[in-house]
């Protein structure tokens, strides 16, 4: 797992981090009659979301990341883990410590022209969701779908599967390494290591700013239980407009 994902913590697994879903109460003044005006403090049903942890195991639950100008909710079932708070990863129970499915949200800046010789062709991109889209779709060495349009809660974006153009031998590939985007101009941030690790991207406009969501399988054998559980832990993902 720590050699396919590149900010996930290195040293074996994080600690567990017990987080849940926490709701705020209706609060009321005793001597409230029918014609007062309601307390600013007593806004029946606001909920307020727990944030990701930032590291360890998650319990069950909804929680709020909010690494974007605009925060999302995310749904979680047991068993799932953060590296850095900016990732979330499940094993294989047959495969226990190698990783099986993976969800990723942290900046994608740039993007090389060529996912395996990549050193040197990391590419800026642009502030837009079609920027990005475009230059990942156009990488060589790699396999994409026709993007389509989707809506992620408020926003729109679009979506396509990226995987690893047949005969590609990652091996052979700079640094053994099969690289998707990057923080940076100088080392790969994401990339793959097995021929048959594939994701699904969706990439939001958030007024402005672009948001970079992924889900993914890390092999090409991986229990289909556990990846349609990842797909739904995808779906529940919404941003939500800020009040006006």
């Amino acid at each position: 797992m720590r050699n396919r994902l590149s900010r996930v913590a290195h040293g074996g697994r994080p600690p567990r981090v017990g987080a849940a879903v926490a709701l705020l109460a209706c609060l009321g003044l005793a001597a409230c009659t029918a014609t007062e005006s309601p307390s600013p403090a007593s806004t029946a049903g606001a909920r307020v979301v727990a944030p990701l942890p930032e590291r360890g195991e998650i319990d069950a639950g909804t929680y709020l990341v909010s690494g974007y100008t605009v925060p999302f909710e995310v749904t979680i079932p047991d068993g799932w883990v953060t590296g850095d708070g900016s990732n979330l990863f499940k094993d294989d129970p047959n495969h226990p410590q190698d990783g099986a499915v993976v969800l990723v949200f942290w900046p994608a800046d740039y993007v090389p022209t060529d996912a395996c010789a990549w050193r040197g062709a990391l590419v800026p991109v642009g502030p837009t969701a079609e920027a990005f889209v475009d230059a990942v779709t156009a990488q060589g060495s790699a396999i994409s779908s026709t993007p389509i349009e989707v809506v992620v809660g408020d926003y729109s974006g679009l979506e396509f599967e990226h995987s690893v153009e047949s005969g590609v031998d990652i091996t052979d590939c700079d640094g053994g390494r099969f690289c998707v985007h990057s923080e940076g101009a100088q080392e790969c941030s994401r990339w793959y290591t097995d021929p048959g690790e594939r994701e699904t991207y969706r990439v939001i406009d958030l007024d402005g700013e672009r948001a970079v969501i992924a889900v993914g399988q890390f092999y090409e054998s991986v229990d289909p239980a556990l990846t349609a559980e990842a797909r739904a832990v995808f779906d529940s993902i919404e941003f939500v407009a800020p009040d006006q």
